[in-house]
């Protein structure tokens, strides 16, 4: 009887960290901070104003000053660096480590291979009411590190994208659109920026993906 139980409590045994194992994730690159739930996201989409894109009129990327000094001699780029790497050498200038790219799959070693893409581009915040922003305001949009504006991805994917929005551009790993669409959303959302019919419908078809 006790040989018996012996063995039950080292098959118990057993089966709980087999169950802890599967319940304990491995471990992922960080991501953006403040990605909204679906639900939060529909609530955000459904609040912005849909109009027509403004023109071009005056955009450079100049009017939104970017990578700024974030104290101890880091700038925005460096803070992301640091912030999504699975591992990193170098303070600022980080030297080295290991990326995941989340829009893409693509795993890289080198900094500089990466961007720091604005998931809200700076163009397309320009159509959609930054225009009127002071420089400042742009500046605070451009290097916000605050919510889900900013990732970093490999710089071939970032390019590909360039300042469209999500009606001709979505990420090509399909498993990346929902949390795409929610950054988007909740960018456009915490910035006060419309959105073109268009852009909306794509980014409910990328919202109903979403679990949650």
């Amino acid at each position: 009887m006790l040989k018996i139980k012996k063995s039950m409590l080292i098959v118990f045994a057993f089966i709980l960290s087999f169950t802890a194992l599967q319940l304990d994730p491995p471990s992922v690159s960080a991501l953006p901070p403040g990605t909204p739930s679906k639900s939060e996201a529909q609530s955000q989409l459904n609040s912005l104003t849909v109009k027509s894109e403004g023109p071009m009129t005056g955009y450079s990327r100049d009017e939104f000053p970017h990578w700024i000094g974030q104290g101890n001699g880091c700038d925005t780029r460096q803070i992301v660096l640091q912030r999504d790497a699975d591992y990193y050498s170098g303070d600022c200038p980080v030297t080295s480590g290991k990326w995941y790219s989340y829009f893409d799959g693509v795993i890289v070693y080198s900094p500089s291979e990466i961007d720091i893409d604005h998931v809200v581009p700076m163009a397309e915040a320009w159509r959609s009411g930054a225009s009127s922003w002071t420089t400042e305001q742009r500046r605070a949009f451009a290097n916000d590190l605050n919510g889900p504006q900013l990732i970093a991805v490999t710089a071939s994917v970032n390019r590909s994208k360039g300042d469209q929005d999500p009606s001709t551009w979505q990420p090509p790993r399909t498993g990346a659109r929902c949390a795409y669409a929610k950054w988007w959303i909740n960018t456009k959302y915490r910035w006060d920026l419309h959105l073109q019919s268009s852009e909306k419908t794509a980014l409910q078809t990328m919202l109903n993906g979403c679990v949650y």
